[in-house]
């Protein structure tokens, strides 16, 4: 995923290079079981996602991370989230697992855009700050998302998900229209998805790529449903088409 661009192309630019061959890029975050992350794979998902956050249900330590990420094939990236963490357990985390890109959804005033950068500095990998999308405090409108993409310029591309406590995971949809058009094709779409509004959301918003969590679960959180996750990818692929 390529760096964020602080001068974009307009909406009509952008869909002109994403048509007719783009292919929205699919998620699969709180990944906690083997099982899981091999049917992830069988159904060509382009990255999965573990959560470094201790007090969240979908934690992993850093040897479970190890098992789920073990003998993964070649072009699957694999996405560790973090939360306020310190500098030295993300390093722990990065010289251990085979991370790909780091995820950072953490508070404004501790996931700085200075902090995140140094953080992916030192760990050699991309990055991507996720923007909780709501009130209080945090980016209510367009005029707001577009000044945290400026903020956050260095990073190589931004999530917007919807604000809930557990930072994530939470299964509630914000508002899609407060996304502004040129960032809407650049970002990944989280935030409440599942396999009966992945299409519209994607028919919608044309996000560069979509990412999913409780969407895809079924009863304990962590644990995925093999059905609903076939369910989501046909969803996006048939928004695609569209």
């Amino acid at each position: 995923m390529g760096r964020l661009n602080p001068n974009p192309l307009t909406g009509e630019q952008t869909r002109e290079r994403l048509s007719p061959l783009h292919r929205t890029r699919i998620k699969f975050c709180g990944m906690t079981r083997r099982e899981d992350v091999l049917h992830a794979v069988a159904l060509g998902v382009d990255a999965i996602g573990m959560v470094f956050y201790p007090p969240s249900p979908r934690f992993v330590s850093i040897e479970r991370a190890l098992e789920l990420t073990r003998g993964l094939p070649p072009f699957v990236s694999v996405t560790g989230l973090f939360v306020n963490a310190e500098a030295d357990f993300v390093q722990d985390v990065v010289r251990a697992v085979p991370l790909s890109v780091l995820q950072f959804h953490g508070d404004a005033e501790i996931d700085t855009p200075q902090r995140c950068e140094a953080l992916a500095r030192a760990a050699g990998l991309p990055w991507m700050r996720a923007l909780r999308v709501g009130s209080g405090g945090v980016p209510t409108s367009a005029a707001d998302l577009l000044k945290w993409q400026l903020d956050y310029a260095a990073a190589n591309s931004v999530l917007l998900d919807t604000l809930v406590d557990s930072y994530g995971g939470g299964g509630k949809v914000f508002d899609w229209s407060v996304i502004p058009e040129d960032l809407a094709h650049q970002a990944v779409l989280s935030g409440g998805l599942n396999a009966q509004n992945v299409r519209d959301a994607v028919r919608r918003v044309r996000p560069y790529a979509v990412d999913v969590s409780s969407g895809v679960e079924a009863g304990a959180k962590g644990v995925k449903d093999h059905a609903a996750m076939e369910a989501f990818v046909r969803a996006v692929r048939a928004a695609d088409a569209e």
